[in-house]
């Protein structure tokens, strides 16, 4: 078993585990896009940019508008330079930034590329007696963007600081929280998405012919995938069914390979099932 990407402590929703030959997949499923909804809490800040962690300063945020809100969050919306959170999972000479600065350490991480292709704002209100403004959002956003900095990035671009207050994340590249079971659910009846569906989900889908199907499974070239373009690097693979609907292969489109492989052709990054169990 494996999973493409945890939560953070406080967080709840999907999680994407792979069972015996679905693990294979997981490589994909952790650079997919992801959607969170949030409530990010303006006046306060804390060391973890979440609710988990001690308040390290507090700033009356009576006074930010609805608007001044609005236009912070349009300035941290598409392609932007991010600063991770301190409290994550990024390696810093061997060490877990958390753990670094769980001890007391210092951590200055540098900003990285992110996009945050929506920040859609549910509701602003008052809390604390008007001292705090909460803001229930939802954000889709690639993969490695931290939703705890983007609150802290709107607190600090409205001058009042800011941290998470809730966090659940509900989509996982094509798998959503409606999908999902609970682990008392599972107990019970371990259910799972099939891997064929789970691939026709995540892929580009090519149906093979018979022969192709054979021709993978033992380790053949085939004609290259109309989903990418001859000669290129590949982009993203095409998931292969043989006829039967059985997943047999992801495959990726090379260019030419000399003498012997004059054209494109299609090769298997990976192959699930034989040709025979179409």
């Amino acid at each position: 078993m494996g999973h493409a990407g945890t939560l953070d402590p406080m967080a709840t929703g999907v999680l994407v585990v792979g069972i015996n030959k679905a693990t294979r997949l997981l490589t994909y499923i952790v650079g997919t896009s992801k959607t969170y909804e949030a409530t990010i809490r303006l006046g306060q800040s804390t060391v973890t940019d979440d609710a988990e962690g001690d308040i390290t300063a507090e700033t009356i945020a009576a006074a930010v508008t609805d608007g001044d809100i609005m236009t912070a969050v349009a300035e941290l919306t598409g392609d932007i330079q991010q600063v991770p959170s301190s409290v994550s999972a990024i390696k810093v000479n061997g060490e877990r930034s958390y753990a670094r600065v769980r001890a007391g350490g210092e951590v200055n991480l540098p900003a990285r590329p992110v996009t945050v292709s929506r920040f859609e704002v549910h509701d602003i209100r008052r809390e604390a007696g008007g001292k705090l403004r909460d803001v229930d959002v939802t954000v889709e956003c690639s993969s490695g963007t931290y939703i705890r900095a983007l609150a802290r990035d709107l607190g600090t671009a409205l001058g009042v600081g800011g941290h998470l207050t809730a966090l659940r994340r509900t989509c996982v590249g094509p798998y959503s929280v409606e999908q999902a079971a609970t682990l008392e659910q599972l107990a019970e009846n371990l259910t799972v998405l099939e891997l064929d569906d789970a691939a026709r989900a995540l892929f580009p889908v090519r149906e093979l012919t018979a022969a192709e199907a054979t021709d993978l499974s033992h380790g053949r070239r085939v004609p290259p995938s109309p989903a990418g373009p001859p000669g290129s690097d590949g982009g993203a693979p095409v998931a292969a069914f043989a006829p039967g609907g059985t997943l047999v292969a992801l495959l990726e489109n090379r260019g030419p390979a000399g003498a012997e492989f004059p054209a494109a052709y299609a090769k298997a990054l990976l192959v699930f099932a034989p040709g025979n169990e179409a």
